[in-house]
């Protein structure tokens, strides 16, 4: 019944949305007025205190204030309309404006967005941002049109490593043997096949439970979900591999993208990055305190002389198999060594 009634919100919002924004073809956001506005519905799973939601208020109240009020976000948050796949089957459809999503999830799309779920494509967090921030990268956002969407900006999840119940993960070879916990992605169960582990793709929601009953060995993940997924109370094992950097991505329909005039999408975009450098700032806060929980309140132990350069070697072949099987990725990773 849950899932019915978000169907009919998001139904009922998508014909307020499409109304507004078609006020005038291509310029229909011209038109509006602060009492007329166009509303763009941007739906999410994420709860409230998320750094990511509190991001996307900040891009919402940006957007409102420099629009004087003639365009409209109005979020919805905690999967009320839906999970993540079907936010993006809404937005594909016109029924919602905007949505955020992991980054590989939009290779369903449009295949070069499989390159962010690969291991190892960036050097570091300050490469990561480097790339991410570049026109280059801004202008692959925009190329989706033909698609059925565009990407209005990123925010950074930080790097996933390995953590387990009581072993640390200094090279692949102790992964051998290990069930480990996966998001229910291609790049990711085929790079834990790589590196010689065991992989089971499960929800997110699983993971405690699967852990505390021996279902699976360990995980990956960022730091933080060591705190608030409790994840910290059944792993003690933290091994910075830091074996991938994944993404989010705040994404618009680009049939909603295309009513508006130019001047508004540059304040949606401007907007959209501005709350990207906030969100960094709120990131590095966030993990910082993670660590410091885990470590003092849950005795989780860090473990930092990983041998990053035989992961890479491990997974290289992966990476090679990918670029030959999609084109699109080869020609990102392109794009993304030509950052300068």
């Amino acid at each position: 019944m849950k899932k019915f009634a978000g169907i009919l919100t998001a139904l009922a919002l998508g014909v307020l949305c499409l109304s507004g924004c078609g006020q005038n073809g291509a310029s229909g956001s011209a038109t509006a007025t602060a009492d007329n506005p166009v509303v763009l519905t941007l739906a999410h799973g994420l709860s409230e205190s998320h750094t990511v939601h509190i991001a996307m208020m900040e891009f919402a109240e940006q957007v409102e204030a420099q629009t004087d009020g003639r365009v409209q976000v109005k979020i919805f948050p905690n999967g009320q309309l839906g999970s993540e796949n079907e936010n993006m089957e809404q937005l594909m459809a016109g029924v919602i404006a905007m949505t955020k999503v992991s980054a590989p999830g939009l290779a369903t799309y449009n295949e070069a967005y499989h390159t962010f779920g690969l291991p190892y494509i960036f050097d570091d967090t300050e490469d990561f941002y480097h790339v991410m921030d570049s026109d280059e990268m801004h202008d692959f956002f925009l190329s989706s049109a033909d698609n059925g969407f565009v990407t209005l900006t990123y925010y950074t999840s930080g790097a996933r490593s390995f953590y387990t119940k009581n072993k640390a993960v200094r090279k692949p070879e102790d992964l051998k043997g290990l069930k480990i916990r996966v998001q229910d992605m291609k790049s990711q169960t085929d790079m834990l096949d790589a590196l010689g582990g065991i992989p089971v793709a499960m929800s997110y929601g699983d993971v405690y439970t699967s852990l505390q009953t021996g279902i699976i060995d360990g995980t990956e993940n960022n730091e933080t979900a060591l705190t608030t997924g409790k994840h910290g109370e059944v792993c003690k094992v933290f091994s910075t591999d830091q074996h991938a950097m994944i993404p989010d991505v705040m994404v618009m329909s680009a049939k909603v993208w295309e009513t508006l005039s130019p001047q508004d999408q540059q304040i949606i975009l401007d907007a959209a990055r501005a709350s990207t450098e906030s969100h960094k700032i709120a990131w590095d806060a966030a993990i910082d305190e993670a660590i410091v929980e885990a470590k003092e309140q849950m005795q989780v132990e860090f473990v930092d002389d990983v041998d990053k350069e035989a992961f890479r070697t491990a997974t290289s072949g992966m990476i090679a198999d990918y670029c030959s099987e999609y084109p699109g990725v080869q020609s990102l990773l392109d794009t993304i060594n030509s950052v300068e």
